[in-house]
């Protein structure tokens, strides 16, 4: 306790999987739980260049057009 009656909380401490690195876990961390910000950070930079298919405008349209043939076809 500190001289005016607060009790000071901390954050829990953890272990990366990834590197096994201890860190605190804080609130508003981006990524992970059980990962460090160092390798959660890496993850966001592989992700972003993992799917080719999301950044292709033509094979979206085509995606776009083919739920519309599905979802727009008139049946005789």
């Amino acid at each position: 306790m500190t001289s005016a009656g607060w009790i000071e909380m901390t954050y829990p401490i953890k272990t990366c999987v990834v590197c096994g690195e201890e860190f605190e876990l804080k609130p508003g961390k981006p990524g992970f739980a059980n990962r460090c910000p160092d390798c959660s950070e890496e993850e966001s930079l592989d992700s972003k260049s993992a799917d080719p298919l999301k950044s292709d405008k033509g094979a979206n349209a085509a995606r776009r057009e083919a739920m519309r043939n599905l979802l727009y076809r008139k049946d005789s």
